[in-house]
């Protein structure tokens, strides 16, 4: 292990993605700790990933889309040879066939680790990217899943997936660094409770899941309601405060949260969803209030760190009794990072993640 060389092929630029910061960037510290030698290839670059899910820009991203294909190739003609390992976190590419696995395990016969946490075979398409959604090849987590050598996946539901083509299938969770960066916890003794959500763009389309229960809540009580994501909502709300996503102030800025939000549709995609949101509001000492779908199930303990909601009778309950008791947040929140740190704290799955590359 102490000589162990690992590729990685990355989606995107470092520290911007949630999957690849949680998932792969945060073992970076333990992989050199063990004396392994890491070099990550972002397939896109800061720029190119600015504008990804920007509408327009057909040529720019065309033209990005090319640069990285560029940039792929020469890896796997000029890199993979030198490692023993090559890490493909998602997909080698954004779009086509899985033809640099295919390079990497058939030609190279590398071994492939392969990680990923969504249900990432089920076509999921944006109207931002139609186009590329119609080219990206949904069938290719099959055959990446048969070539690899070892596959990483955020919960049972993507196991059970990956298991029916490998043998050799470990349940990783997503996790965070619970003793050197989520530390800090929220105070909970505030006159005035904030509720909160976190999360890309992408996933910001399940908020209107809970927007009537606020509406209605705005009426009764005295609340902010931040949403920190990488792009301004577009709901109305009159106690809504929206944060600017940066790394830096990350943990800063979802420390302003007493209670956080994670609703779901009840989909196929998902019970893909590894939870992160909630772990990382637990984390830090936050009450969840979420959608019983897949996973979120197994990390909220109903009644104990936060409350799971079936119908719009319960969400509005559980809010706002959580609004109302700051003792109750507050014994919430401890019991919630209590389990963080014995279930999905990186250095609780060092270990498992170590395993992937013997």
């Amino acid at each position: 292990m102490n000589s162990a060389k690992i590729l990685l092929l990355l989606p995107y630029p470092l520290h911007t993605a949630p999957s690849q910061r949680f998932r792969i960037e945060a073992y970076f510290p333990l992989m050199h700790q063990h004396g392994i030698v890491i070099k990550a290839q972002p397939f896109f670059n800061e720029k190119a990933w600015s504008r990804l899910y920007k509408p327009g820009y057909f040529i720019s991203k065309s033209l990005d889309v090319g640069k990285g294909f560029i940039k792929r190739l020469w890896a796997v003609i000029f890199l993979v040879h030198k490692y023993d390992f090559v890490l493909v976190h998602r997909e080698a590419s954004p779009i086509g066939p899985p033809i640099f696995e295919w390079i990497v395990t058939k030609i190279w016969r590398k071994k492939l680790v392969f990680d990923f946490d969504d249900a990432i075979w089920i076509p999921a398409i944006s109207e931002q990217n139609k186009i590329a959604n119609s080219i990206k090849c949904f069938w290719k987590t099959k055959w990446i899943c048969k070539w690899a050598y070892k596959v990483a996946a955020g919960n049972n539901y993507l196991a059970n997936y990956a298991s029916q083509f490998n043998a050799n299938v470990t349940i990783l969770p997503t996790s965070v660094d619970t003793q050197n960066r989520y530390r800090t916890l929220v105070n909970q003794s505030i006159f005035k409770p904030a509720i909160g959500w976190t999360g890309s763009h992408s996933t910001m389309k399940y908020l209107d899941l809970v927007i009537p229960f606020l509406r209605q809540l705005e009426k009764e009580k005295e609340f902010d309601f931040y949403v920190i994501s990488n792009k301004e909502p577009k709901f109305e709300l009159q106690s809504l405060k929206f944060i600017k996503w940066t790394e830096e102030t990350e943990i800063e800025d979802l420390s302003k949260i007493n209670i956080g939000l994670m609703p779901l549709e009840a989909d196929r995609w998902s019970e893909g969803k590894c939870g992160f949101k909630i772990i990382q509001y637990l984390a830090l000492g936050i009450p969840a209030v979420a959608s019983p779908v897949g996973v979120n199930a197994k990390i909220i303990e109903n009644n104990q760190n936060g409350y799971l909601c079936q119908n719009e009778n319960e969400w509005y309950q559980s809010i706002s009794l959580l609004l109302d008791d700051r003792y109750l947040r507050k014994e919430m929140g401890r019991k919630g990072r209590e389990k963080i740190i014995r279930e999905y704290s990186i250095h609780v799955n060092a270990d498992l993640f170590l395993e992937l590359f013997k």
